[in-house]
């Protein structure tokens, strides 16, 4: 977290959204989450995104960054959600997310559609493979190619893991088609640094998953159709450590899901 004696700070990450670490660094989160404070120029009122940890500095920094009048959620893990239920007893400010279980203060549901506030008009997209609650939020006027607040679904650095059997890899494949089609959008990830080209990004994260997919079916050549999830991630995942050997196996485990589909011809539509 960057924090000054006064308490964490707010960093710029585009024209009109800013953003505070959270002090949860990790093999998963990287740097920590993201916490974004979104407003149009001279807008006195804000939208956070991803409140992230129940850490009661931070929550109090994304409070003063107000005032707050909404709360988002772009997926149901921890790092986003534990401290959204503070956030709102700080500010009164309504919580919204696809999963009602993290709506509060009156917030209803996101299914997508457009959100307006904080002078606003706010793109919500329904992104699912992450999760299967997963959500973008696009911000059209936020510079030159707008912006796409990307949750975990595109990383500022490496790739994310799919949460199977939750997230899964054909709902995965069509959300990136689906974040391609916003071109060069800023992206603005809830971990690691903004990036460049929504558009460039999602390209590149395709042919990663379609080399991973290569990967597997070459293992499954060598072990046979009824090798288990750890032993093909020992094959394909043997570069990495530890700390992310759950996560290399559930990218495995979806993988695995979506080529057996596919060979029963139903890849088009699992998830």
């Amino acid at each position: 977290m960057v924090t000054s004696a006064s308490g964490p700070i707010l960093q710029r990450s585009s024209a009109l959204t800013r953003y505070i670490l959270a002090p949860n660094p990790g093999p998963m989160s990287l740097e920590g989450t993201n916490s974004y404070v979104v407003r149009a120029a001279g807008y006195p009122g804000a939208v956070v995104v991803d409140p992230g940890p129940l850490d009661e500095a931070h929550l109090q920094a994304l409070a003063d960054a107000g005032p707050v009048e909404l709360i988002l959620i772009t997926h149901r893990h921890a790092d986003h959600t534990a401290g959204s239920a503070r956030l709102h007893e700080l500010t009164g400010a309504p919580v919204r997310a696809a999963d009602p279980v993290h709506c509060q203060g009156g917030g209803e549901p996101l299914h997508g559609g457009v959100v307006h506030a904080a002078g606003l008009e706010i793109n919500v997209l329904p992104t699912p493979g992450h999760t299967s609650d997963s959500l973008s939020f696009h911000l059209p006027d936020d510079g030159p190619h707008g912006s796409v607040l990307t949750g975990d679904t595109i990383l500022g650095r490496g790739t994310t893991m799919l949460d199977f059997p939750d997230g899964t890899l054909g709902d995965y494949l069509t959300t990136l088609d689906r974040l391609e089609a916003l071109g060069p959008a800023t992206v603005l990830p809830a971990h690691g640094p903004v990036l460049p080209s929504v558009e460039s990004i999602a390209r590149d994260y395709r042919l990663h998953r379609q080399e991973r997919l290569g990967q597997v079916r070459a293992a499954l050549a060598q072990l046979g159709r009824d090798a288990t999830v750890g032993e093909v991630a020992d094959a394909v995942y043997s570069d990495v450590g530890p700390s992310v050997r759950r996560a290399a196996e559930m990218s495995v485990a979806a993988q695995l899901h979506y080529l057996r589909a596919e060979g029963s011809g139903q890849a088009g539509t699992v998830g």
